[in-house]
């Protein structure tokens, strides 16, 4: 399966197709703002009319877990989806179906300075470009605090 991924503002699906704003960053903050990841997936024809499992789980630079507080304690920021992508009348056999989707995330409050992914499983599998990097600018200087200038 092919997945393309897009870090961006805000975005819709609407009549099969991916609207998207703010698109194409990977720096953000330092303050929490929200997001969006426009995900498209060319889904293949024998993996069509059955269900499909989406997973995105947002780890640090290391690769760990990136954890929110909750209810019932810590818990991994993560999207989960199940869809199942039809066959369109009138597609050659054969053809890969596309499948856009759109995941809008509130602002989450993540370390200044830092580096992030949003990683993506298919069914549980994952594939080295099925990931989106991005970096947190660093928090602001104290007002009245020393920086030293380059030289």
């Amino acid at each position: 399966m092919r997945a393309t991924l897009l870090l961006c503002d805000h975005a819709v699906v609407a009549e099969g197709k991916l609207y998207i704003s703010g698109a194409g960053w990977s720096v953000t903050g330092p303050d929490p703002a929200p997001s969006a990841i426009a995900l498209k997936l060319d889904v293949p024809w024998d993996l069509t009319n059955q269900p499909i499992e989406i997973r995105l789980r947002l780890v640090t630079e290391d690769g760990a877990p990136v954890l929110q507080a909750g209810p019932a304690g810590p818990s991994p920021i993560e999207v989960v989806a199940r869809l199942e992508v039809g066959r369109p009348v009138g597609v050659p056999a054969g053809s890969p179906i596309d499948a856009p989707l759109a995941v809008n995330l509130p602002a989450l409050p993540l370390a200044p300075g830092s580096r992030y992914s949003w990683v993506l499983e298919i069914d549980g599998e994952h594939e080295a470009d099925w990931h989106l990097a991005f970096s947190t600018r660093p928090a602001p200087a104290p007002p009245g605090s020393a920086t030293a200038l380059p030289q």
